[in-house]
């Protein structure tokens, strides 16, 4: 396949809600309430915004322009740019990466497919709390039904890639991410209406900034460095449908923007519905599927129809943030076998899906029938889960900084980032600093603290 004949996104808007689609996901409405809830609300929120902006951005620009430049999946991009070398091997962990979290990130999106099936055929009515907990951990490791959402998931997402990057995942997301937009709209204008909704909302806005201290600010790293996914390669291949007039600043800009305004959005709908039902905002993890169910229920228990259609409305939202997640992480392991294999797209595609059917499936049954199994102490689910956030993410996203930073010729990265002069980007000389200096410590702080090794 030569430069030419590689597919791009036929729009800016494409572009946009594409490359925002990617970096959209459970992160952003399972992972930044309970990670804001954990460390004291507005403060962790302030903190998190400047982590994007000083460490996301400039990052993710380094990403999209290794990638539209290479015109290459992400394995082959780092070939491209650097033949001969080891570098090779950026790209290709950042396509193991991405199987290996399509393979469990897809265990919990089968789970929202659960919980809107639930909500349908309002299965939440009249649950008390330690049933809802009873019933979560029923389903969790039920060896059978999570198994058969996590298919039809992958089933789903492996549809729209088949489709192509045009027809299938600009298509998609231009569809996807609009729906996304209004359901997270409606919600939050329910919950900030509740009684009692006033003390969530103060929580998310008035700083207290007693409760900061080097945790917050580790977190909010880690946090700003996962939702906005980088280090996987998704972003890297995305670039590489780009055409050559897309302003990939504007567009790094435009993506984290999105990213953060739906994750505070997400703060919006919960803790306001939290706090009104006297339940606290760290509840950690359980908190979207065990406390949530129970604080709609308790939320809208003088209008059942309003907890009904807010369950059914917020599972949807949550789906809909998975899909367009596995759809950009299996883009990156379905366009390097398609290049570097000449294989056809469909079965490149049906490999994919079919290798994270495996895997997802030893994922899931490791929360259940086969939990006594494990390596190094942890199960399946567990073991990828700490393989890939802890170690293989930070350390992708260390090594994009200096890759871009130290090894790429100044001229080639000025050329990308300024679309060959045309563009004035008065930031570009902070965006290289930050590159090479910044992110780098910034990024290793976070690994060396992920790993708990920073006491």
């Amino acid at each position: 396949m030569t430069k030419n004949d590689r597919a791009n996104f036929g729009s800016k808007l494409g572009v946009i809600l594409a490359s925002a689609g990617s970096a959209v996901g459970l992160g952003n409405i399972w992972r930044f309430p309970y990670e804001t809830g954990n460390h004291g609300g507005a403060a962790f929120i302030l903190i998190y915004l400047g982590c994007v902006i000083l460490l996301g951005l400039p990052i993710m620009i380094a990403e999209f322009l290794i990638g539209r430049h290479s015109q290459a999946n992400t394995a082959g991009a780092y070939q491209k740019l650097a033949p001969g070398t080891q570098w090779r091997w950026v790209g290709r962990m950042s396509v193991l990466t991405g199987f290996l979290i399509l393979s469990y990130y897809s265990v919990v999106a089968g789970w929202t497919l659960e919980y809107i099936f639930e909500a349908l055929t309002n299965g939440f009515a009249g649950k008390s709390p330690e049933q809802f907990i009873a019933s979560f951990q029923s389903f969790s490791s039920n060896p059978w039904r999570p198994i058969l959402w996590l298919v039809l998931f992958l089933l789903g997402t492996h549809f729209i890639i088949v489709k192509g990057v045009e027809k299938g995942i600009e298509k998609s997301s231009k569809i996807m991410m609009p729906t996304l937009f209004i359901i997270i709209l409606v919600l939050v204008v329910c919950a900030v209406s509740l009684p009692g909704a006033g003390a969530g909302i103060e929580f998310l806005l008035k700083p207290d900034f007693s409760k900061v201290d080097s945790d917050v600010f580790l977190g909010a790293m880690g946090q700003a460095f996962f939702s906005l996914s980088l280090g996987m390669g998704c972003l890297c291949t995305y670039a590489s449908y780009f055409n050559k007039k897309t302003n990939l600043t504007r567009t790094a800009l435009s993506v984290g923007v999105i990213d953060t305004f739906i994750a505070i959005l997400a703060g919006f709908i919960i803790f306001p519905a939290a706090f009104s039902v006297g339940i606290q905002p760290d509840a950690g993890p359980s908190l979207i599927f065990i406390t949530l169910p129970n604080v709609f229920q308790q939320a809208f228990s003088g209008i059942p129809i309003l907890a009904y259609i807010f369950s059914v409305m917020f599972y949807v939202l949550l789906a809909l943030a998975a899909l367009t997640s596995t759809i950009s992480i299996h883009e990156v392991v379905t366009a390097y076998l398609h290049e570097e294999f000449k294989m056809s797209r469909t079965k490149a595609a049906r490999y994919v899906t079919a290798g994270c059917i495996i895997l997802g499936i030893f994922s899931s049954l490791s929360l259940g029938v086969m939990k006594g199994y494990t390596l190094f102490g942890l199960g399946m689910f567990d073991l990828l889960d700490f393989l890939t956030a802890k170690i293989m993410l930070p350390l992708g996203g260390l090594l994009v900084s200096i890759f871009t930073g130290w090894y790429l010729d100044k001229k080639l990265v000025w050329s990308e980032i300024t679309n060959d002069g045309t563009l004035k980007v008065p930031v570009y000389k902070l965006i290289i600093f930050i590159l090479k200096y910044v992110a780098p410590i910034a990024i290793s702080v976070i690994f060396i603290n992920e790993l708990g090794l920073l006491k």
